[in-house]
């Protein structure tokens, strides 16, 4: 009778063990949601009490400099919107912004994730100089994600986590440095006042925040939810087939913070697209009387998929249940865009106020939705043209006609001279800039004198350089080169590495010299993510499909 107990206490144990280590995944995730909820002290939504500028003004708003502002989305795939004829759903006011000013057609994030891109928008350099290369992650996400992913069988090959040990920052302290002058520093000199509402994610230790930056006030995304999740207004959609996804449900929470206060976090007051555009308008408005320059980056329509109820509804009836959230995100977005311009022509500011609309990069593919940077191939996270192409629009009416469409490829470090030439601000002296002022081709004035063939993006041993037409990718993990002629081939199909090594050899050598100029990164990536090039991560890798390791 003790040896049938002894042996039932075994199998018992052994069954608890074996559905332990199945849902060790599940525990680990418990324990990261867990650890948050406590680690969190999120009070109640509070008003924000934005600086008030001059009850009146002391000269009319077409006798100022220009007021600015750069709208900026978050993973926003280029065939998104229906600017281009394409999108889940219209996007009346984001198209209507491109109409009224300048559409750039080959323009390029930069850099295919968002924080090197952000650190570019606000620096107008390239990683060679300010050593901000990869987008910062909290700690543990890394072997976390890594772990989630390594239980899933995608069919593709397994992440690669590198033993860094004390090399890497804190979180806090990954950040664009101090001493890099920013466009907030530019134009606050200039006499502006500057704010920053949103996603930050270029630092938020000592000298790194917005504040530190340049901007003289910031209403912070502190975490990432769009609404707590058992709101009753949310609609969310989680991607059981994206490990990143998982963490962020775990991790996240609903808060904001004002003004570098990173231990008095609030709740938003409703949600965060809605959110951050209401306060946007609060800002316009307490500065009507004065030269302003606001940031307004948001979340949407980044991961995790989350909607109300009333834009899920608005619509339709759009298959499958995530890409109706995604649709109702961006429905949302484009909203906030409609929501600004309208408030401009209320204040009667917006003739000589600039409008900038971009994207950080291009869309994911890990939200499984194939048609986000339609035509283009490639996703977020790669150097093909779907993971770089974004919406540019500029809008000036006061300068520049509507209906303007410029051809020439530009990028992110182009605005920040293009700000800096617009409101005539001095920049400071000897610091390298490598974007170039966009004034010329939008405008027309001088656009002919306006030069520039070559374009380079990295993230570790992945590089990419676009010269002229030619466009060449290389790597060391798989240790290949793609190269293309984009007047031919614009999606990319037809890698002409092997059969125009003349290009290949002109191309790599460009590279090579850019990169033997470059500075130390600030910090070294920590992982190694393999990327399909032409399939989702809903969707099964085969052998033979295209893929490359994204180093961050």
């Amino acid at each position: 009778m003790a040896k049938k107990t002894l042996v039932a206490i075994f199998l018992m144990a052994l069954a608890i063990a074996s559905l332990a280590w199945f849902s060790r995944i599940d525990l680990m995730l418990a324990l990261v949601k867990f650890k948050t909820d406590r680690e969190y002290v999120v009070a109640p939504n509070r008003v924000i009490p934005w600086e008030q500028g001059p009850a009146e003004a002391l000269e009319s708003a077409s006798e100022r400099p220009p007021n600015i502002i750069l709208i900026l989305a978050d993973d926003l795939g280029y065939n998104d919107i229906s600017t281009f004829g394409g999108g889940l759903v219209q996007t009346p006011n984001i198209d209507q912004l491109a109409k009224e000013g300048a559409v750039f057609r080959q323009a390029y994030a930069g850099n295919a994730t968002c924080a090197p891109s952000r650190a570019m928008i606000m620096t107008g350099r390239y990683p060679i100089r300010t050593g901000f290369e990869f987008t910062p992650t909290p700690s543990g996400m890394g072997p976390m994600v890594g772990m989630v992913a390594s239980s899933m069988d995608n069919g593709l090959p397994p992440p690669e986590f590198n033993e860094v040990g004390s090399e890497i920052l804190p979180y806090e302290e990954q950040g664009l440095p101090t001493e890099e002058i920013t466009i907030a520093e530019v134009l606050k000199d200039r006499g502006y006042h500057t704010a920053h509402i949103g996603k930050w994610h270029l630092g938020r230790g000592r000298g790194f925040a917005p504040n530190d930056q340049g901007f003289e006030e910031s209403l912070l995304m502190a975490s990432g939810l769009y609404l707590p999740e058992d709101d009753s207004n949310v609609v969310n959609a989680k991607l059981d087939f994206d490990p990143i996804d998982k963490f962020l449900w775990a991790r996240m929470v609903f808060a904001a913070s004002f003004n570098n206060a990173l231990e008095d976090y609030f709740e938003p007051g409703g949600y965060l697209t809605d959110y951050w555009t209401d306060e946007s308008i609060a800002f316009i408005q307490a500065n009507k009387n004065r030269p302003f320059f606001l940031y307004l980056a948001h979340w949407g329509p980044h991961t995790p998929l989350q909607a109300t109820r009333e834009d899920y509804d608005a619509v339709g009836d759009i298959k499958p249940h995530r890409a109706r959230v995604y649709a109702a995100m961006i429905h949302a977005l484009d909203r906030s865009v409609g929501r600004i311009m309208t408030e401009l022509e209320e204040q009667g500011l917006a003739e000589n106020t600039i409008v900038i609309f971009s994207s950080d990069n291009g869309g994911a593919g890990y939200i499984g939705l194939p048609e986000v940077n339609a035509p283009y191939r490639g996703w977020k996270l790669t150097n093909f043209e779907g993971g770089l192409r974004v919406p540019m629009f500029v809008k000036w009416p006061a300068r520049i006609a509507a209906g303007t469409t410029v051809d020439t490829p530009v990028a992110h470090i182009d605005l920040m001279p293009t700000m800096a030439a617009a409101a005539e601000a001095a920049r400071a002296p000897n610091v390298i800039i490598d974007g170039l002022d966009l004034l010329p081709l939008a405008t027309g004035e001088g656009a002919e004198d306006w030069v520039r063939e070559t374009l380079f993006w990295q993230s570790g041993y992945y590089r990419a350089v676009r010269h002229g037409d030619w466009k060449l990718q290389v790597s060391k993990l798989p240790n290949k080169a793609w190269l293309y002629n984009l007047a031919e081939d614009p999606v990319e199909h037809n890698n002409l590495a092997e059969s125009r090594p003349d290009k290949l050899s002109e191309l790599r050598a460009l590279l090579d010299a850019h990169e033997a100029s470059a500075r130390k990164p600030l910090y070294p990536y920590v992982a190694e993510i393999p990327v399909a090039v032409d399939k989702t991560l809903v969707e099964y890798f085969e052998p033979g499909d295209e893929y490359i390791y994204w180093p961050n």
